[in-house]
């Protein structure tokens, strides 16, 4: 599937779907960070796993991250380096999210919202980034599962 083509057969639309609803994930998670960086830094500070040097570098760029691959994948432009890169990402946002919970913090997890008030269920987050990770190998792999599963279905029918 190339880009800003539409979908064709079955599994084109299931990998089309796929990478919509991760895109528009990434996409309207990175706005309220976009909005408040100040408060994103704080709550990537709050995970205590960045040195302070890089926390204000990682609060400008990884919404702006977020924002661009989001709408490669739900356009179909270059979407399959942009499934790489959340694919990166998600599973960075795992490791952090584990070992937040892992220590016990009760944190804001700045998935969503950086507000100071709004506390995380980090095991739902965790649980939320790991369906993502499943879809971004499904969209990975896609040629690979959609060719076997046809060549299945033409030994069977021979």
């Amino acid at each position: 599937m190339n880009s800003f083509v539409m979908p064709k057969s079955g599994s084109d639309w299931f990998i089309f779907v796929i990478r919509v609803i991760i895109g528009a994930v990434f996409v309207y998670a990175s706005i309220d960070k976009i909005i408040n960086p100040g408060d994103f830094a704080k709550a990537i500070h709050n995970y205590r796993m960045l040195p302070p040097a890089f926390i204000n570098i990682a609060a400008l760029l990884m919404p702006w991250l977020e924002l661009i691959t989001g709408l490669a994948l739900i356009t179909g432009c270059r979407y399959r380096g942009a499934n790489i890169l959340i694919l990166g990402m998600l599973v960075v946002f795992i490791i952090a999210l584990a070992e937040a919970y892992s220590r016990g913090l009760n944190i804001n997890c700045g998935c969503f919202s950086t507000s100071d008030t709004a506390k995380s269920n980090l095991v739902a987050r965790i649980i939320e980034d790991a369906l993502m990770v499943i879809g971004c190998l499904i969209i990975m792999f896609k040629d690979r599962i959609f060719k076997r599963r046809a060549s299945m279905t033409v030994e069977t029918a021979v």
